[in-house]
Protein backbone atom coordinates (compact mmCIF):
# COMPACT_ATOMS: atom_id res chain seq x y z
CA UNK A 1 0.00 0.00 0.00
CA UNK A 2 1.21 3.32 -0.93
CA UNK A 3 2.43 5.79 1.46
CA UNK A 4 0.36 8.50 1.69
CA UNK A 5 2.19 11.73 0.92
CA UNK A 6 2.98 14.57 3.54
CA UNK A 7 1.92 18.31 2.90
CA UNK A 8 4.21 20.95 3.19
CA UNK A 9 3.10 21.25 6.77
CA UNK A 10 3.46 18.15 7.86
CA UNK A 11 7.32 18.48 6.70
CA UNK A 12 8.00 21.67 7.92
CA UNK A 13 6.55 20.83 11.45
CA UNK A 14 9.03 17.62 11.32
CA UNK A 15 11.85 19.48 10.30
CA UNK A 16 11.39 21.91 13.10
CA UNK A 17 10.72 19.35 15.58
CA UNK A 18 13.76 17.61 14.64
CA UNK A 19 15.98 20.76 15.25
CA UNK A 20 14.19 21.95 18.30
CA UNK A 21 14.69 20.54 21.98
CA UNK A 22 11.05 19.14 23.40
CA UNK A 23 11.59 21.82 26.41
CA UNK A 24 12.01 24.81 24.05
CA UNK A 25 8.32 26.53 25.36
CA UNK A 26 9.90 29.97 23.49
CA UNK A 27 9.09 28.76 20.28
CA UNK A 28 6.98 31.60 18.38
CA UNK A 29 3.68 30.39 17.79
CA UNK A 30 3.73 30.23 13.92
CA UNK A 31 6.43 27.51 14.82
CA UNK A 32 4.64 25.65 17.36
CA UNK A 33 1.15 25.68 15.06
CA UNK A 34 2.13 25.37 11.57
CA UNK A 35 -0.09 22.51 10.30
CA UNK A 36 -3.22 23.64 12.14
CA UNK A 37 -5.59 25.72 10.71
CA UNK A 38 -5.17 29.54 11.72
CA UNK A 39 -7.59 32.46 11.17
CA UNK A 40 -5.83 35.63 9.54
CA UNK A 41 -4.10 38.02 12.14
CA UNK A 42 -4.79 41.51 12.44
CA UNK A 43 -0.97 43.13 11.45
CA UNK A 44 0.82 45.65 14.12
CA UNK A 45 0.05 48.73 12.26
CA UNK A 46 -0.58 51.71 14.58
CA UNK A 47 1.54 50.39 17.14
CA UNK A 48 3.01 53.22 18.91
CA UNK A 49 0.28 55.24 18.79
CA UNK A 50 -1.22 55.87 22.22
CA UNK A 51 -4.57 57.60 22.95
CA UNK A 52 -2.87 59.45 25.71
CA UNK A 53 -0.19 60.05 28.34
CA UNK A 54 -1.47 57.47 30.75
CA UNK A 55 -1.62 54.55 28.18
CA UNK A 56 1.85 55.81 27.17
CA UNK A 57 3.55 55.80 30.76
CA UNK A 58 2.15 52.51 31.23
CA UNK A 59 3.15 50.34 28.22
CA UNK A 60 6.64 52.36 29.04
CA UNK A 61 7.31 49.90 31.86
CA UNK A 62 7.96 52.99 34.34
CA UNK A 63 8.16 51.81 37.96
CA UNK A 64 8.78 53.84 41.36
CA UNK A 65 12.95 54.64 41.72
CA UNK A 66 13.50 54.90 37.88
CA UNK A 67 15.05 57.81 35.85
CA UNK A 68 12.91 59.71 33.62
CA UNK A 69 14.38 62.35 31.23
CA UNK A 70 13.41 65.62 28.97
CA UNK A 71 15.24 67.80 26.43
CA UNK A 72 15.37 71.84 26.91
CA UNK A 73 15.12 72.95 23.24
CA UNK A 74 11.97 74.92 24.65
CA UNK A 75 13.90 76.63 27.15
CA UNK A 76 11.60 78.86 29.32
CA UNK A 77 8.49 77.84 26.14
CA UNK A 78 8.97 74.48 27.92
CA UNK A 79 5.16 73.03 28.10
CA UNK A 80 6.03 69.00 28.08
CA UNK A 81 7.70 68.29 31.32
CA UNK A 82 5.31 70.35 33.70
CA UNK A 83 2.65 68.12 31.73
CA UNK A 84 4.35 64.69 31.76
CA UNK A 85 5.26 64.83 35.64
CA UNK A 86 1.30 65.83 36.04
CA UNK A 87 0.25 63.16 34.43
CA UNK A 88 2.99 60.83 36.54
CA UNK A 89 1.69 62.22 39.52
CA UNK A 90 -1.35 61.69 39.43
CA UNK A 91 -0.86 57.87 38.28
CA UNK A 92 0.83 57.32 41.66
CA UNK A 93 4.99 56.87 40.70
CA UNK A 94 7.33 58.07 43.59
CA UNK A 95 10.96 58.50 43.84
CA UNK A 96 11.68 59.37 40.35
CA UNK A 97 15.31 60.84 39.16
CA UNK A 98 14.57 63.52 36.88
CA UNK A 99 17.18 64.11 34.01
CA UNK A 100 16.49 66.91 32.45
CA UNK A 101 19.06 68.63 30.10
CA UNK A 102 18.70 71.80 31.84
CA UNK A 103 15.39 73.20 34.05
CA UNK A 104 14.04 76.98 33.43
CA UNK A 105 11.52 78.94 35.92
CA UNK A 106 8.74 77.87 34.14
CA UNK A 107 8.89 74.45 35.79
CA UNK A 108 8.14 75.37 38.80
CA UNK A 109 5.86 72.84 39.31
CA UNK A 110 8.35 70.54 40.39
CA UNK A 111 8.59 72.32 43.49
CA UNK A 112 5.24 69.95 44.16
CA UNK A 113 6.61 66.95 42.74
CA UNK A 114 9.68 67.36 45.03
CA UNK A 115 7.35 67.94 47.90
CA UNK A 116 5.14 64.86 47.51
CA UNK A 117 7.76 62.59 47.27
CA UNK A 118 6.99 62.01 43.38
CA UNK A 119 11.11 63.21 42.76
CA UNK A 120 13.94 62.50 44.99
CA UNK A 121 16.79 63.35 42.65
CA UNK A 122 17.21 65.84 40.16
CA UNK A 123 20.39 65.66 37.25
CA UNK A 124 20.69 68.78 35.27
CA UNK A 125 22.91 71.75 33.59
CA UNK A 126 20.92 74.14 35.00
CA UNK A 127 17.71 75.45 37.67
CA UNK A 128 15.89 79.32 37.49
CA UNK A 129 13.42 80.55 39.22
CA UNK A 130 11.10 79.16 41.93
CA UNK A 131 12.68 75.50 41.56
CA UNK A 132 16.11 76.55 42.18
CA UNK A 133 15.02 79.12 44.92
CA UNK A 134 13.49 75.43 46.90
CA UNK A 135 16.19 73.77 46.09
CA UNK A 136 18.98 76.35 47.31
CA UNK A 137 16.75 76.24 50.63
CA UNK A 138 16.83 72.42 50.63
CA UNK A 139 13.44 71.47 49.90
CA UNK A 140 15.60 68.35 47.56
CA UNK A 141 16.69 66.01 50.09
CA UNK A 142 19.55 64.66 47.74
CA UNK A 143 21.59 67.15 46.31
CA UNK A 144 20.77 68.04 42.83
CA UNK A 145 23.77 66.91 40.33
CA UNK A 146 24.81 70.09 38.54
CA UNK A 147 26.25 68.94 35.01
CA UNK A 148 28.10 70.88 31.64
CA UNK A 149 26.05 69.92 28.10
CA UNK A 150 29.20 67.49 27.71
CA UNK A 151 29.10 66.27 30.96
CA UNK A 152 25.74 65.03 30.96
CA UNK A 153 26.30 62.58 27.81
CA UNK A 154 29.31 61.90 29.21
CA UNK A 155 27.63 60.71 32.91
CA UNK A 156 25.57 58.65 30.50
CA UNK A 157 27.96 56.73 28.62
CA UNK A 158 29.49 56.26 31.90
CA UNK A 159 26.61 54.28 33.19
CA UNK A 160 25.96 56.87 36.11
CA UNK A 161 22.85 58.68 34.18
CA UNK A 162 20.80 55.51 33.21
CA UNK A 163 17.52 56.84 31.10
CA UNK A 164 14.98 54.84 32.16
CA UNK A 165 11.82 57.13 30.02
CA UNK A 166 12.80 59.48 27.71
CA UNK A 167 9.76 62.02 26.96
CA UNK A 168 10.79 64.17 23.86
CA UNK A 169 8.44 66.75 23.01
CA UNK A 170 8.37 67.66 19.01
CA UNK A 171 6.75 69.97 16.93
CA UNK A 172 5.46 67.19 14.54
CA UNK A 173 6.23 63.72 13.46
CA UNK A 174 4.51 60.62 11.81
CA UNK A 175 2.92 57.60 12.88
CA UNK A 176 6.74 56.16 13.69
CA UNK A 177 8.39 58.40 15.10
CA UNK A 178 10.90 60.02 12.51
CA UNK A 179 11.13 63.52 13.72
CA UNK A 180 12.34 67.20 13.50
CA UNK A 181 12.40 70.13 15.51
CA UNK A 182 11.36 72.52 12.99
CA UNK A 183 8.58 71.12 10.98
CA UNK A 184 5.22 72.50 12.91
CA UNK A 185 4.13 75.66 14.27
CA UNK A 186 6.20 75.05 17.58
CA UNK A 187 9.72 75.39 15.64
CA UNK A 188 12.44 74.86 18.10
CA UNK A 189 14.85 73.82 15.71
CA UNK A 190 17.45 71.54 16.82
CA UNK A 191 16.79 68.79 18.84
CA UNK A 192 20.48 67.89 20.17
CA UNK A 193 20.12 67.24 23.53
CA UNK A 194 17.02 64.96 22.63
CA UNK A 195 19.33 62.93 20.10
CA UNK A 196 21.15 61.45 23.53
CA UNK A 197 18.05 60.78 24.56
CA UNK A 198 16.86 59.02 22.04
CA UNK A 199 19.53 56.97 21.33
CA UNK A 200 20.45 55.85 24.84
CA UNK A 201 16.85 55.47 26.99
CA UNK A 202 15.32 52.53 27.66
CA UNK A 203 12.17 53.45 26.12
CA UNK A 204 11.18 56.64 24.09
CA UNK A 205 8.03 58.23 24.49
CA UNK A 206 7.48 61.27 21.98
CA UNK A 207 5.31 63.73 22.68
CA UNK A 208 3.91 65.86 19.34
CA UNK A 209 1.46 68.25 18.03
CA UNK A 210 0.89 66.98 14.91
CA UNK A 211 1.06 63.62 13.03
CA UNK A 212 2.31 63.36 9.41
CA UNK A 213 2.31 61.13 6.44
CA UNK A 214 4.81 58.36 6.88
CA UNK A 215 7.76 58.72 6.05
CA UNK A 216 8.45 62.03 7.16
CA UNK A 217 11.90 63.53 6.39
CA UNK A 218 14.82 64.85 7.59
CA UNK A 219 14.61 62.96 10.85
CA UNK A 220 16.52 64.35 13.92
CA UNK A 221 15.09 61.91 15.80
CA UNK A 222 14.40 58.40 13.92
CA UNK A 223 11.51 55.87 13.98
CA UNK A 224 14.15 53.12 15.08
CA UNK A 225 14.38 54.93 18.40
CA UNK A 226 10.65 55.82 19.13
CA UNK A 227 8.50 53.36 21.59
CA UNK A 228 5.11 55.23 21.72
CA UNK A 229 4.40 58.23 20.30
CA UNK A 230 1.09 60.73 22.35
CA UNK A 231 -0.41 63.81 20.30
CA UNK A 232 -0.88 66.68 22.63
CA UNK A 233 -2.36 70.14 21.83
CA UNK A 234 1.45 71.72 22.63
CA UNK A 235 4.24 70.66 23.49
CA UNK A 236 6.17 74.62 23.78
CA UNK A 237 5.50 77.88 22.96
CA UNK A 238 8.60 78.74 20.27
CA UNK A 239 8.24 82.00 21.16
CA UNK A 240 9.71 82.31 24.19
CA UNK A 241 13.17 80.14 23.28
CA UNK A 242 15.15 83.68 22.62
CA UNK A 243 13.42 85.35 25.83
CA UNK A 244 16.13 86.76 28.55
CA UNK A 245 19.31 85.42 28.30
CA UNK A 246 19.51 84.55 24.50
CA UNK A 247 18.17 88.09 23.64
CA UNK A 248 20.25 90.19 21.92
CA UNK A 249 21.16 93.21 24.73
CA UNK A 250 20.33 97.09 24.29
CA UNK A 251 22.29 98.00 27.51
CA UNK A 252 25.02 100.32 26.66
CA UNK A 253 27.56 99.40 29.28
CA UNK A 254 27.53 95.55 27.66
CA UNK A 255 27.23 96.41 24.17
CA UNK A 256 31.09 98.98 25.62
CA UNK A 257 32.23 95.44 26.97
CA UNK A 258 31.57 93.41 23.39
CA UNK A 259 32.98 96.19 21.17
CA UNK A 260 35.94 95.44 23.49
CA UNK A 261 36.01 91.83 23.43
CA UNK A 262 35.58 92.50 19.32
CA UNK A 263 39.13 94.03 19.72
CA UNK A 264 40.84 91.52 21.52
CA UNK A 265 39.39 88.57 19.11
CA UNK A 266 40.71 90.87 15.98
CA UNK A 267 44.19 91.72 17.73
CA UNK A 268 44.62 88.37 19.19
CA UNK A 269 46.23 86.60 16.40
CA UNK A 270 43.55 84.01 15.70
CA UNK A 271 41.69 86.44 13.96
CA UNK A 272 42.50 84.94 10.39
CA UNK A 273 40.73 83.13 7.59
CA UNK A 274 38.63 80.30 8.36
CA UNK A 275 38.78 80.84 12.08
CA UNK A 276 35.84 79.79 14.27
CA UNK A 277 33.89 80.86 17.11
CA UNK A 278 31.02 80.35 19.44
CA UNK A 279 29.68 82.74 21.29
CA UNK A 280 27.39 81.73 24.57
CA UNK A 281 24.50 83.48 26.42
CA UNK A 282 24.20 86.85 28.08
CA UNK A 283 23.88 90.03 26.46
CA UNK A 284 27.04 90.78 26.09
CA UNK A 285 28.75 87.53 24.80
CA UNK A 286 25.70 87.73 22.15
CA UNK A 287 26.63 90.90 21.37
CA UNK A 288 30.43 90.26 20.53
CA UNK A 289 29.42 88.98 16.97
CA UNK A 290 27.52 92.45 15.98
CA UNK A 291 30.63 93.84 15.79
CA UNK A 292 32.79 90.75 14.70
CA UNK A 293 30.99 91.86 11.25
CA UNK A 294 32.68 95.02 10.26
CA UNK A 295 35.76 93.66 11.48
CA UNK A 296 35.51 90.36 9.28
CA UNK A 297 34.71 93.04 6.23
CA UNK A 298 37.41 95.26 6.52
CA UNK A 299 39.70 92.07 6.58
CA UNK A 300 37.85 90.05 4.61
CA UNK A 301 38.33 87.40 7.06
CA UNK A 302 35.50 84.75 6.86
CA UNK A 303 34.97 82.39 9.67
CA UNK A 304 34.89 78.49 8.72
CA UNK A 305 32.35 77.75 11.11
CA UNK A 306 30.41 79.02 14.31
CA UNK A 307 29.00 76.22 17.08
CA UNK A 308 26.59 76.01 19.84
CA UNK A 309 23.44 77.74 20.55
CA UNK A 310 22.71 78.87 17.05
CA UNK A 311 20.80 82.76 16.67
CA UNK A 312 19.58 85.07 14.89
CA UNK A 313 22.85 87.00 14.26
CA UNK A 314 24.89 84.31 13.33
CA UNK A 315 22.57 83.11 10.91
CA UNK A 316 22.78 86.96 9.46
CA UNK A 317 26.04 86.45 9.20
CA UNK A 318 26.39 82.68 7.61
CA UNK A 319 23.41 84.05 5.26
CA UNK A 320 25.68 87.34 4.16
CA UNK A 321 28.78 84.55 3.31
CA UNK A 322 31.05 85.56 6.53
CA UNK A 323 30.17 81.82 8.11
CA UNK A 324 30.50 79.24 6.14
CA UNK A 325 29.40 76.52 8.11
CA UNK A 326 27.00 76.52 11.18
CA UNK A 327 27.17 73.59 13.70
CA UNK A 328 23.55 73.87 16.10
CA UNK A 329 23.19 71.89 19.25
CA UNK A 330 20.07 74.14 19.77
CA UNK A 331 18.59 76.93 18.20
CA UNK A 332 18.25 80.12 20.25
CA UNK A 333 15.59 81.47 18.75
CA UNK A 334 12.96 80.99 16.14
CA UNK A 335 15.09 82.51 13.17
CA UNK A 336 17.83 79.98 13.93
CA UNK A 337 15.00 77.49 13.77
CA UNK A 338 13.95 78.04 10.46
CA UNK A 339 17.31 78.81 9.03
CA UNK A 340 17.77 74.59 9.63
CA UNK A 341 14.72 74.61 7.23
CA UNK A 342 16.33 76.89 4.23
CA UNK A 343 20.28 76.61 4.80
CA UNK A 344 22.22 73.52 3.76
CA UNK A 345 25.02 74.36 6.23
CA UNK A 346 23.37 75.08 8.90
CA UNK A 347 23.91 71.59 10.41
CA UNK A 348 22.34 70.09 13.23
CA UNK A 349 24.35 68.01 15.91
CA UNK A 350 23.74 66.06 18.91
CA UNK A 351 25.14 67.07 22.18
CA UNK A 352 27.88 64.37 22.14
CA UNK A 353 29.03 65.48 18.87
CA UNK A 354 29.55 69.13 20.15
CA UNK A 355 31.11 68.80 23.61
CA UNK A 356 31.27 65.27 25.28
CA UNK A 357 34.16 64.68 26.95
CA UNK A 358 34.53 61.29 25.79
CA UNK A 359 33.20 61.44 22.56
CA UNK A 360 35.37 60.43 19.23
CA UNK A 361 35.21 63.53 17.95
CA UNK A 362 33.57 67.16 20.10
CA UNK A 363 33.51 69.77 17.69
CA UNK A 364 34.62 71.88 20.92
CA UNK A 365 37.83 70.61 20.26
CA UNK A 366 37.81 72.39 16.93
CA UNK A 367 37.36 75.65 18.12
CA UNK A 368 39.26 79.21 17.91
CA UNK A 369 37.62 81.57 19.84
CA UNK A 370 34.64 81.36 22.12
CA UNK A 371 33.48 84.38 24.61
CA UNK A 372 31.39 83.28 27.63
CA UNK A 373 29.70 85.40 30.61
CA UNK A 374 30.08 85.24 34.29
CA UNK A 375 28.05 85.84 37.14
CA UNK A 376 31.44 86.11 38.99
CA UNK A 377 35.02 85.40 38.28
CA UNK A 378 38.20 85.57 40.79
CA UNK A 379 41.42 86.48 40.93
CA UNK A 380 42.52 83.05 39.69
CA UNK A 381 40.66 83.43 36.73
CA UNK A 382 38.09 80.72 38.31
CA UNK A 383 34.46 81.52 36.74
CA UNK A 384 30.70 81.30 38.77
CA UNK A 385 27.79 80.75 36.54
CA UNK A 386 25.33 79.05 38.85
CA UNK A 387 25.05 80.79 41.66
CA UNK A 388 24.34 84.43 42.66
CA UNK A 389 26.35 86.92 44.43
CA UNK A 390 23.45 85.72 47.51
CA UNK A 391 24.27 82.14 46.98
CA UNK A 392 21.59 80.75 45.56
CA UNK A 393 21.16 78.92 42.54
CA UNK A 394 19.90 80.67 39.41
CA UNK A 395 21.92 79.93 36.37
CA UNK A 396 23.68 76.98 34.48
CA UNK A 397 27.10 75.30 33.72
CA UNK A 398 25.96 74.68 30.05
CA UNK A 399 28.37 74.44 27.96
CA UNK A 400 30.67 77.00 29.61
CA UNK A 401 33.47 74.68 31.25
CA UNK A 402 33.02 72.36 27.88
CA UNK A 403 34.11 75.24 25.78
CA UNK A 404 36.59 77.05 27.73
CA UNK A 405 38.79 74.29 28.11
CA UNK A 406 38.86 72.98 24.05
CA UNK A 407 39.17 76.67 22.41
CA UNK A 408 41.97 77.98 21.54
CA UNK A 409 40.91 81.40 23.58
CA UNK A 410 38.19 81.64 25.83
CA UNK A 411 37.37 85.02 26.93
CA UNK A 412 35.18 86.35 29.31
CA UNK A 413 33.05 89.00 29.37
CA UNK A 414 31.34 90.55 32.24
CA UNK A 415 30.91 94.02 34.13
CA UNK A 416 33.26 94.70 37.08
CA UNK A 417 30.31 95.74 39.29
CA UNK A 418 26.72 95.08 39.39
CA UNK A 419 24.84 97.30 41.02
CA UNK A 420 26.74 97.36 44.20
CA UNK A 421 27.83 93.73 44.01
CA UNK A 422 31.16 92.92 42.68
CA UNK A 423 31.58 90.83 40.14
CA UNK A 424 35.61 90.16 39.99
CA UNK A 425 35.65 88.64 43.80
CA UNK A 426 38.93 86.66 45.36
CA UNK A 427 36.82 83.44 45.10
CA UNK A 428 34.20 82.85 43.33
CA UNK A 429 31.21 81.19 45.85
CA UNK A 430 31.03 78.01 42.92
CA UNK A 431 33.31 77.19 40.76
CA UNK A 432 32.13 75.67 37.64
CA UNK A 433 34.81 76.37 35.37
CA UNK A 434 38.23 76.43 36.71
CA UNK A 435 40.77 79.13 35.52
CA UNK A 436 43.38 77.31 34.15
CA UNK A 437 40.79 76.92 31.11
CA UNK A 438 40.39 80.72 30.90
CA UNK A 439 42.65 83.19 28.96
CA UNK A 440 41.01 86.46 29.20
CA UNK A 441 38.34 88.74 31.52
CA UNK A 442 37.17 91.80 29.65
CA UNK A 443 35.14 94.23 31.49
CA UNK A 444 34.13 97.80 31.29
CA UNK A 445 36.93 98.97 33.67
CA UNK A 446 39.87 97.46 31.70
CA UNK A 447 41.35 93.62 30.22
CA UNK A 448 43.21 91.44 31.92
CA UNK A 449 45.01 88.40 30.78
CA UNK A 450 45.79 84.86 32.50
CA UNK A 451 49.65 84.59 33.85
CA UNK A 452 48.86 81.95 32.35
CA UNK A 453 49.15 83.27 28.99
CA UNK A 454 52.44 86.09 28.84
CA UNK A 455 52.07 85.72 25.21
CA UNK A 456 48.73 86.39 24.51
CA UNK A 457 49.74 89.72 26.64
CA UNK A 458 52.64 90.39 24.41
CA UNK A 459 50.39 90.00 21.47
CA UNK A 460 47.66 92.13 22.69
CA UNK A 461 50.10 94.87 23.59
CA UNK A 462 51.79 94.91 20.56
CA UNK A 463 48.48 95.75 18.91
CA UNK A 464 47.39 98.74 20.77
CA UNK A 465 45.71 96.64 23.34
CA UNK A 466 46.14 97.85 26.97
CA UNK A 467 45.96 95.35 29.85
CA UNK A 468 45.63 95.56 33.10
CA UNK A 469 46.26 92.85 36.36
CA UNK A 470 43.66 90.82 37.44
CA UNK A 471 44.70 92.22 40.65
CA UNK A 472 44.23 95.62 39.76
CA UNK A 473 40.97 95.46 38.41
CA UNK A 474 39.36 93.78 41.87
CA UNK A 475 41.00 96.78 43.74
CA UNK A 476 39.04 98.78 41.63
CA UNK A 477 36.06 96.91 42.24
CA UNK A 478 36.18 97.00 45.59
CA UNK A 479 36.86 100.65 45.81
CA UNK A 480 33.94 100.70 44.46
CA UNK A 481 31.85 98.52 46.43
CA UNK A 482 33.10 98.14 49.21
CA UNK A 483 33.61 95.11 51.10
CA UNK A 484 30.45 92.71 51.15
CA UNK A 485 29.54 91.02 53.87
CA UNK A 486 30.46 87.20 53.67
CA UNK A 487 26.98 84.81 53.14
CA UNK A 488 26.17 82.30 55.81
CA UNK A 489 25.76 78.58 54.71
CA UNK A 490 24.43 75.86 56.60
CA UNK A 491 26.48 72.12 56.29
CA UNK A 492 23.93 70.87 53.95
CA UNK A 493 24.62 70.52 50.67
CA UNK A 494 22.05 71.47 47.97
CA UNK A 495 24.17 71.10 44.95
CA UNK A 496 27.26 69.16 43.64
CA UNK A 497 28.79 70.52 40.44
CA UNK A 498 30.19 68.12 38.24
CA UNK A 499 33.23 69.13 35.55
CA UNK A 500 32.71 67.78 31.88
CA UNK A 501 34.77 64.58 32.95
CA UNK A 502 32.32 63.66 35.80
CA UNK A 503 34.68 64.37 38.56
CA UNK A 504 33.26 66.94 41.70
CA UNK A 505 34.54 70.52 41.29
CA UNK A 506 32.69 72.52 44.33
CA UNK A 507 29.87 71.81 46.29
CA UNK A 508 26.56 74.47 46.45
CA UNK A 509 25.66 74.59 50.61
CA UNK A 510 22.16 76.08 51.60
CA UNK A 511 21.81 79.47 52.50
CA UNK A 512 21.70 79.97 56.31
CA UNK A 513 18.06 82.08 56.83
Amino acid sequence: MRQKKMTNNTLRQARVSAYLAPSDSQLPREFKDIGKVQQQVQKPRNRKLCEDLHVAIRRSGLKDGMTISFHHAFRGGDLTLNLVMQVIAEMGFRNLTLASSSLSACHSPLVEHIRHGVVSKIYTSGVRGALAEAISRGELDEPVQIHSHGGRVNLVHSGELNIDVAFLGVPSCDEYGNANGYTGNASCGSLGYAKVDAENARKVVMLTEELLTYPHNPSSIKQDEVDYIVKVKRVGDADKIGADATRMTSNPRELLIARTAADVIEKSGFFKEGFSLQTGTGGASLAVTRFLEDKMRRHNIHAGFALGGITSTIVDLHEKGLIRKLLDVQSFDRAAAESLVRNPNHIEISANQYACFDSKGASVDMLDVVVLSALEIDTRFNVNVLTGSDGVIRGASGGHSDTAVAAKLSIIVAPLVRGRIPTLVDEVLTCVTPGSSIDILVTDHGIAVNPARPELKQQLESQGIKTVSIQWLRERAQLLTGKPNPIEFTDKVVAVVRYRDGSVIDVVHQVKE
